[in-house]
């Protein structure tokens, strides 16, 4: 029987015999079309190609492409662990032509693989077409040898393909496996179509109109064919088995699971099982490509499936963090074809352990709230979108969550009110200043003037200055005018520019406009921002001073801040050599999550579970360091993106770049290579010195490195090396002591500070004043007492040595901190199991806010601030 992996490779190397050039699968999330959530289907990372807007040097391609469908438009969330064939990660196999074959040679393709390669009986098959196609139709027939009782016209648009409303489409062919007579369903096209008898197994869409507004279609004067085979369909179909998630691959990560979990799989835990597999590979594949766990965009999608997979494993009885160890199942899977888990491995781990235990820290509060609201419902009943957002906003319960929770008990929720109240949040935060606000960025003035302007040169990778002309003006209250006046402010548009856009990560330009005067160039206008528009068609520069009335058409001399730039220039290198450091210190498994290059810093965020140790860090800045002092050259070069990859280049996820991209290179492979169309030092000797300030979370995986250059770093360097000078005068100790000297200071004043303590506990709590001031009641020695500024700690030891002192001691202690109240109950052992210290102490404070629990002979509570302990104290006696 062959495996998924042989599968999978089977039908690479038939297409490549086929003159099909083996194309590696793209990202999960998409870089050339910011309409997708996640690439869901092989199609995506040539929609460029077929658009006629991106040419490769090869016509056809063959890929196996990793796809994710779960949320948006192609969300199958909710069916995964339910159908056989539902998954939220699936493999799209497909083989594709850009104006080269057709019609004739694809359907002939398709067949002699299914039949001959794979040994699919010829008599299991059946082709659907689009009812007017009858070229497909005469292939199937009179060159396949399909007889016509097994060619089915389809008149539905389940067999026509279309980009949009307008643009590239066409018909398709599809292949389906018929399971048998004993499963249930009928043929395509018919009421039973539905069923799981007739199995879709192949399309091929054949892109050969382009259609107009006005819904004719027109011939494309260059046809494409882009085919989709379900790679763990076919497997499901080569492996006899009528499900998915009974193939090989999948069958090996859910015995994995079963196997960590330490629970059997059975009839009513099977779907949970399902769940946690798909999910599973989900979000290794996910966090792989770089995205991670958040509260919004592809992070809080993948936040819902793992958190949907949590769900599932405390359904089957787990109460501890496990999926995490299961990844090494998918990784002995599916590691070889996709490198780039073994890669990530132990950041997955990771990332989705940290996302577990925190999850598993609320996820119990959340199920006890959603069983006590859900306790009088019954099946067919709703529960309130205020509930469900209650879990949501408190308890970080996706509504998809919420609703999965309550399918199997037939119970729905209100997802009208749930958007009701998200909506409400948002407007109150919106209210309070915490919504954004629109800028001169988003204003739609910017497409009326694109529309009448050149997209704007920009020349300032070579020289910092340049004769323009005004082009556009626009005001501070964003409206198109001819002319600024005097002390007037607003943005300006050129011909061309010197300045560079914020872009990338780096802060955009600033500078001056200058005009000639008495053989002299004078500065009349402060530039204190660039920024582009429009898909970057439109450069705009922000003037923030103006000593001269300026007109639409007038000519002026642009000028970028040398310091400025320079500085920025800097940190922008810098910021490469660092992000190559990580990747040679801490491992190729850690993502650029973002980044920040101005005039004073270099910031850099990126994907990692644990802070950098001082080792790393060190080694981070002595690599830097080291590549500055080599002087190396920067150089940068224009190819295509796919050659770009091909040696090495480093493509951020979430960037959108262009048929040709920049690349800059600073040694090559052996240091850094990047895409990047931000503007660099010539040489790495001109930073200077490198010196990082600071590290830290700023997220859940995520941390953030501080870091200057040149002569900011210097003077930080003198300034500490001030610091050290001063600290030697005033201690008297060399600089090389100083480390040990203060270690040892340091083990002294805790020394010290241990020894007030205990004296401040003595005076405050002593042992024999406490027995001193017991209260004879009912035969037992009623201690109470209150004491502020002791540590818990400290107070449970006096009272663990007070309450054995005799047989019959209660003592009831209280405790005041700026942080709030604490109460310890004690018992003498010989009271114990007739009382408990920890009913006692619930039956006292049931009319306060301390919460707490312990053992049958000390028990402890804590929460806010108490007026006085009288009332709880009167309780305990009262109870005795």
């Amino acid at each position: 029987m062959l495996t998924t992996n042989e599968i999978r490779q089977k039908f690479l190397k038939y297409f490549e015999s086929k003159g099909h050039t083996i194309v590696k699968s793209s990202p999960t999330v998409p870089d050339n079309d910011p309409t997708l959530l996640f690439t869901n289907a092989g199609m995506v990372q040539f929609k460029n190609v077929f658009l006629g807007e991106e040419k490769r040097d090869y016509t056809r391609a063959t890929s196996s492409q990793k796809c994710v469908r779960a949320g948006g438009k192609h969300n199958d969330l909710e069916n995964v662990g339910h159908t056989a064939r539902h998954h939220t990660f699936f493999e799209m196999l497909g083989n594709f032509s850009f104006g080269d074959y057709f019609k004739a040679e694809a359907i002939p393709f398709a067949w002699e693989f299914l039949t001959k390669e794979l040994g699919l009986p010829a008599d299991k098959l059946v082709a659907t077409v689009y009812h007017t196609d009858d070229e497909a139709f005469e292939i199937w027939n009179k060159v396949v040898g399909l007889p016509e009782d097994r060619i089915i016209r389809i008149t539905t648009n389940d067999n026509f393909w279309s980009m949009g409303d307008t643009g590239p489409c066409g018909p398709c062919t599809e292949i389906f496996y018929d399971h048998g007579e004993d499963i249930w369903g009928g043929l395509p096209g018919t009421p039973e179509e539905d069923g799981d008898r007739f199995i879709e197994i192949w399309n091929v869409v054949f892109m050969q109109y382009n259609k107009q507004e006005d819904g004719t279609m027109l011939p494309l004067a260059q046809t494409g064919v882009d085919t989709g085979c379900g790679l763990e369909r076919l497997v499901a179909t080569l492996q006899h088995v009528n499900n998915n998630y009974d193939i090989d691959s999948f069958q090996t990560i859910i015995k994995g699971i079963e196997k960590e979990i330490g629970i059997k799989i059975t009839d009513e835990t099977l779907a949970s099982y399902r769940v946690i597999a798909d999910h599973l590979r989900a979000m290794s594949f996910l966090i792989a490509d770089g995205v991670m766990p958040s509260n919004e965009g592809r992070g809080y999608v993948l936040r819902r499936i793992m958190r949907r997979a949590m769900r599932h494993a405390n359904l089957l009885g787990s109460d501890k963090s496990f999926i995490f160890s299961c990844i090494k199942y998918l990784v002995d899977v599916s590691g070889e074809d996709f490198p780039e888990l073994k890669q990530a491995q132990s950041m997955i781990e990771d990332t989705v352990k940290n996302e577990e235990d925190r999850f598993n820290k609320t996820l119990h509060q959340g199920i006890k709230v959603l069983e006590a609201e859900t306790a009088g419902l019954k099946e067919g009943d709703t529960l309130s979108g205020d509930v469900a957002f209650k879990l949501y906003d408190t308890f970080g319960f996706p509504l998809d969550l919420t609703e999965d929770a309550l399918k199997s008990r037939g119970i729905n929720v209100d997802e009208e009110g749930f958007n009701v109240c998200m909506q409400e949040q948002k407007d109150r935060a919106r209210a309070a200043g915490l919504g954004g606000s629109t800028d001169s960025k988003t204003s739609t003035v910017w497409f009326d003037v694109a529309a009448k302007v050149e997209a704007t040169e920009f020349v300032g990778y070579d020289k910092m200055n340049s004769i323009s002309k005004i082009v556009a003006i626009i005001n501070e209250d964003m409206q198109e005018v001819k002319y600024l006046k005097i002390g007037e402010t607003g943005y300006v548009v050129l011909d061309k520019t010197p300045f560079y856009a914020e872009a990338g990560g780096q802060v955009g330009d600033q500078g001056y406009f200058k005009k000639q005067e008495n053989n002299t160039e004078k500065s009349f206008a402060e530039i204190s921002d660039t920024q582009k528009v429009v898909d970057g068609k439109i450069y705009h520069h922000k003037i923030s001073s103006l000593s001269d009335t300026i007109f639409v058409g007038d000519s002026l001399y642009a000028e970028v801040s040398f310091g400025t730039r320079k500085y920025t220039e800097c940190n922008h290198t810098a910021a490469h050599l660092f992000h190559a450091a990580l990747h040679k210190v801490v491992g190729k498994n850690v993502f650029q999550k973002g980044s920040l290059v101005d005039k004073d810093r270099m910031r850099f965020d990126f994907s990692l579970n644990q802070a950098l140790t001082d080792n790393q860090i060190a080694g981070i800045e002595q690599f830097v360091n080291y590549g500055i002092v080599k002087n190396i050259p920067v150089e940068t070069f224009l190819m295509s993106k796919e050659e770009a990859i091909e040696k090495g280049a480093v493509a951020l996820f979430g960037e959108k770049y262009n048929d040709e991209v920049r690349v800059v290179s600073i040694g090559g492979i052996n240091v850094s290579i990047e895409l990047c169309g931000g503007t660099h030092v010539k040489n790495t000797g001109e930073i200077g010195l490198f010196r990082i300030l600071s590290e830290g979370s700023i997220a859940s995986g995520i941390r953030r490195v501080e870091a200057i250059t040149s002569f900011k770093a210097i003077n930080h360097l003198s300034e500490r090396d001030n610091q050290l000078i001063s600290l030697e005068k005033a201690t008297k100790f060399k600089a090389e002591e100083l480390e040990e000297r203060f270690a040892t200071l340091n083990k002294q004043v805790r020394k010290l500070e241990k020894e007030l303590a205990e004296i401040k506990v003595n005076a405050a709590l002593n042992p024999e004043q406490l027995l001193a001031s017991a209260k004879e009641v009912n035969g037992l020695k009623l201690i109470t007492a209150t004491a502020t500024d002791v540590d818990v700690k400290q107070a449970r030891e006096v009272v663990a040595d007070v309450k054995n002192r005799a047989d019959n001691i209660v003592f009831a202690l209280g405790l005041e901190t700026e942080k709030g109240s604490n109460l310890l109950v004690g018992l003498s052992k010989a009271l114990t199991p007739a009382r408990k210290a920890g009913d006692l102490m619930k039956k006292a404070t049931e009319g306060s806010d301390l919460r707490g629990g312990g053992a049958p002979d000390l028990a402890t509570a804590g929460g806010p601030k108490l007026d006085s302990f009288d009332a709880i104290f009167a309780e305990i006696e009262k109870a005795l």
